[in-house]
């Protein structure tokens, strides 16, 4: 089975600063993926481009099983965190991010969410999409922890931080970060001359990992970030 984490950039081409369905979905084909968890993804808008982004992406892709997982609406519509899947889920939530109520945090805040899918295997999957304030760090952290199950279980996404950030140990202490796969380091973003790794695919510990790859496909601001595994 292989896994994919995209953040699309709500579907828009990195050079041609326009949303291009085709050139995003192209890249999904080109990895080649079972499941993918997207990021920075539109829902329902009265914008044309910016509606149901998750399900044309779906369309395009051939990955015919899609939810998409509201965060916050936004001027544009509805907009969060989707996933694509070529198997059929068995079960969907969507599960806020707490907000701070006194925000310490100097950039800009945003409501995030936990997409959370089950499937009739056993797997879970967690798709989720950090905030850019250590505060929104926190507590999104401590969400995540909140959803995880012990076996079969995968958590990707963006979460804004590079591996060395001590908000991540204690995902690091309960499931394996897939980088450690890669044949050499990458690094995620921006795509063209990235200089930082802030996307990641974690998994627990009885899942075998394969390989794990950051195809240098730039079209989006982030590179795809993909694992195969057995489970």
């Amino acid at each position: 089975m292989k896994l994919m984490s995209f953040n699309t950039l709500f579907c828009t081409n990195y050079f041609t600063k326009k949303i291009d369905f085709a050139a995003i979905a192209d890249v999904i084909k080109k990895c080649e993926p079972d499941i993918v968890g997207l990021n920075e993804m539109y829902g329902k808008s009265e914008m044309a481009d910016y509606d149901s982004q998750t399900e044309k992406l779906a369309d395009l892709s051939g990955l015919t099983y899609c939810n998409f997982a509201e965060a916050c609406t936004l001027e544009e519509g509805t907009f969060g965190n989707g996933i694509l899947s070529k198997i059929p889920f068995s079960d969907v939530q969507v599960i806020p991010i707490p907000e701070e109520e006194i925000k310490t945090g100097t950039q800009l805040y945003e409501p995030r969410c936990l997409l959370k899918v089950r499937y009739d295997n056993g797997l879970t999957v967690l798709v989720t999409h950090f905030g850019l304030n250590h505060d929104e760090h926190i507590h999104a952290v401590n969400t995540v922890l909140e959803n995880l199950e012990d076996e079969k279980c995968v958590l990707m996404g963006d979460f804004n931080v590079t591996p060395d950030n001590d908000i991540l140990k204690p995902i690091q202490e309960k499931l394996v970060d897939t980088s450690i796969y890669f044949n050499k380091p990458y690094l995620t973003f921006p795509s063209t001359n990235p200089y930082k790794k802030i996307d990641y695919i974690f998994v627990s510990k009885d899942i075998k990992v394969i390989s794990a790859d950051v195809p240098q496909i730039a079209v989006s601001d982030h590179l795809p970030h993909t694992v195969e595994i057995e489970i």
